[in-house]
């Protein structure tokens, strides 16, 4: 099994080439980041559960996240002005092509009645958005003492110029897209 960075300079880049017509391989779209986001939700109050939450993300992106705070204060939600409501972990070169491996070779294939990404999770920019609902479908996560379980968000972001080009980039690396 090729790892997703090899996989993208043997076969994808020639593929997009001739399929595209692109006169140098630069010109193909390319993976530019991935982002990882993490919502506390209900849990913001715990403090043991949120370091549980920023512990859990930095095993997966295998950095530390940051913080991501409340810009304004919403009542309904019951959140204040600079209160913590998330988590982000931004992934670029080898620890990007690492994540994007781990996330097509093992975690997506063990989500629950998972039948293949909908297309309708590419934007017309070229990203792809991949919910998760549970974190404990990543390999690292297999032997921790997991008390909560929560979902996370990855958007993987293309420098692809169509959605068509971004569909093809994906396809050719792997992502299991539906029909």
């Amino acid at each position: 099994m090729k790892n997703m960075h090899e996989q993208y300079q043997q076969v994808a880049v020639p593929q997009l080439q001739k399929q595209f017509g692109y006169q140098t391989p630069f010109a193909a779209p390319r993976i530019l980041k991935v982002v990882i986001n993490v919502g506390t939700g209900k849990v913001r109050d715990k403090k043991d559960a949120i370091e549980m939450i920023e512990r859990h993300l930095a095993f997966i992106a295998a950095q530390k996240p940051s913080l991501r705070s409340a810009k304004k204060a919403v009542a309904s939600f019951k959140s204040r002005k600079g209160m913590t409501v998330g988590y982000a972990a931004t992934l670029r070169g080898a620890r990007m092509f690492d994540f994007l491996d781990r996330l097509v070779h093992f975690a997506i294939p063990r989500t629950r009645d998972f039948r293949g990404i909908p297309l309708r999770s590419i934007d017309h920019g070229g990203n792809l958005t991949v919910g998760i609902r549970e974190h404990i479908v990543f390999p690292e996560m297999i032997g921790e003492d997991i008390r909560a379980i929560f979902g996370l968000e990855a958007t993987i972001v293309t420098n692809a110029k169509t959605r068509e080009e971004a569909i093809a980039l994906f396809r050719l690396l792997g992502f299991p897209l539906q029909k």
